[in-house]
């Protein structure tokens, strides 16, 4: 376990624990994905109209998935990016105490024995800061693979393959349209990543408290702090709950994000995709897809989280263990 930022494992471990995450959380979820792509590209689109559409098809099932080849690439590089950074940012943040009062230092580290948490102890600004500044850039990064993800998910295009969408694009925008919407998705993501991480962490917090003073049953202390069938659930529920609360805040920015990456040429720019769309459509424009975008990022979020935390406990209690043998 991480206490205070003494983490042993490797940068590229955190990469391929967070390529092997993202790539099984986007593959199952992708029919999420979809529905809230088509529910939010027009204003009379619906849930049950879209699926009716679907399912009224020659092959529904096959295109529930359609779009899941650039999904899991954009999903599970853009999670080995963002894990990865992330514990690059918070050791470094844990080791230099940046953003971290002393009292919370010192707090956290006595407290952080019998937390579910595999991960470093911050505070709540520096877990807000670090969570924002690793999903911007990893979002940056992997922007290119969401415009092609998004209009292939689409019916607005015709694409026939994934190479022909970005040929297409390419052609008809140049390089600036691999960016379409970029700013809106920089304003959803960083906010939502930053308000994820400090939720998800506060939530542990809180429930490992529960557990460990015998409020929820069994709290199964080990000499290698709480275990996994223990710690496991609360990394589970607290993530999705963070990313319930999360996603209901930032979900204007993902509306006018897909409007924007769809119909570049209509909507210009983020401001003006906003002024339309409540001018023309209403407020509730804006919290369109909301239920999917929400249903899909709890379990998400919550599955690659869970992963992600026992994956880095099992390597640090070997490293542990090797340590041990060593001495």
């Amino acid at each position: 376990m991480s206490n205070g930022g003494s983490s042993r494992s490797s940068l590229s471990f955190h990469f391929f624990a967070g390529l092997s995450t993202g790539m099984l959380s986007a593959s199952l979820l992708q029919p999420a994905d979809l529905l809230k792509t088509r529910v939010q590209q027009s204003p009379s689109s619906t849930l049950l109209s879209t699926l009716k559409e679907i399912t009224s098809g020659p092959t529904p099932l096959l295109h529930l998935w359609r779009g899941t080849l650039p999904s899991v690439i954009r999903t599970g590089f853009g999670s080995a990016l963002y894990f990865s950074t992330l514990n690059a940012l918070r050791e470094h943040v844990a080791r230099s105490n940046l953003l971290t009062p002393t009292l919370i230092v010192s707090t956290t580290l006595s407290n952080a024995k019998y937390s579910s948490s595999s991960l470093p102890q911050l505070s709540n600004l520096a877990n807000l800061t670090t969570g924002a500044i690793a999903r911007a850039s990893a979002g940056f990064v992997m922007m290119p693979l969401t415009i092609i993800k998004v209009r292939y998910e689409s019916n607005l295009y015709a694409y026939k393959s994934l190479w022909g969408a970005g040929t297409a694009i390419l052609q008809k925008e140049g390089v600036r349209g691999f960016f379409s919407g970029f700013g809106a998705t920089a304003i959803r993501d960083a906010p939502y990543a930053g308000l994820y991480v400090l939720f998800y962490e506060q939530l542990k917090r809180r429930l490992s408290a529960l557990q460990t003073a015998g409020i929820v049953p069994d709290a199964s202390k080990s000499q290698d702090g709480m275990k996994t069938r223990v710690s496991a659930p609360i990394n589970f529920v607290s993530g999705v709950l963070a990313a319930g609360f999360a996603t209901a805040i930032t979900n204007p920015f993902d509306a006018i994000k897909t409007r924007l990456q769809l119909m570049p040429e209509r909507y210009g720019n983020m401001v003006r995709a906003a002024r339309q769309m409540v001018q023309q459509e209403g407020f509730r424009s804006l919290f369109d897809g909301l239920g999917l975008r929400m249903g899909r990022k709890a379990a998400s979020s919550a599955l690659a989280w869970t992963l992600y935390e026992e994956l880095v406990r099992r390597a640090e209690i070997r490293w542990q263990d090797t340590r041990e043998q060593a001495l």
